[in-house]
C-alpha cells in the first residue's frame, strides 16, 4: 500500500496491511506536525504532492528496503493539505521476522522518502510561511538576480 491521501491516515489499517504470522516485529513510524521548528512557533503545515509519481517512488523505496533487509511487507501513506499540530503527515509500516531489521528498514524508508519522493511541505507561522527544502533555491535565485 503506497498512497497519497487528503485526510487523516488510518494507522491501524497500515499495520494490518503489513503484518503476517511469520513476523516477530511490526514497526509503525508516524511523522507528526510539531509546534516548534527552526526556532519559530508553527501554526500549521501544508503539504502538496504529485500523487501518481509519489506513489511510484514510495513503491521503489519499498523495493530498495526489501533488497537490503529481510522484511515481509512495507506500506507508506503520506497526507496532503493542511495539518494541525500533532496530526500525522506520514506513516510507514514495516513487518519483519526480527526487530533489528525492521527498525533499520523503517529508518531507511523515512530518510529516502524525505529525500526523493515528490512531496513539498510549507511551514506556516504567525508571522509568515516558507516552503521547507527549497531554501537553497531561494538563496540561489537571489544570487542570480543580484
Amino acid at each position: 500500500m503506497f498512497k497519497i491521501v487528503g485526510g487523516p491516515i488510518d494507522e491501524i489499517a497500515l499495520e494490518s496491511a503489513v503484518r503476517t504470522d511469520a513476523d516477530g516485529a511490526v514497526i509503525v513510524f508516524r511523522g507528526v506536525a510539531r509546534r516548534h521548528s527552526r526556532g519559530r512557533d508553527v501554526v500549521h503545515l501544508e503539504y502538496e504532492a504529485y500523487p501518481e509519481m509519489a506513489e511510484k517512488v514510495m513503491a521503489q523505496i519499498a523495493d530498495e528496503v526489501k533488497h537490503r533487509w529481510p522484511v515481509s511487507r512495507v506500506a507508506m501513506v503520506h497526507r496532503t493539505g493542511v495539518l494541525e499540530i500533532g496530526q500525522a503527515s506520514v506513516v510507514i509500516a514495516i513487518s519483519a521476522p526480527h526487530r533489528g531489521e525492521a527498525f533499520e528498514a523503517a529508518k531507511y524508508a523515512i530518510d529516502r522518502l524525505k529525500e526523493i519522493v515528490p512531496i513539498w511541505k510549507k511551514e506556516v507561522w504567525s508571522d509568515g510561511s516558507q516552503w521547507i527544502g527549497w531554501e537553497h533555491e531561494a538563496h540561489a535565485q537571489a544570487v542570480r538576480d543580484s
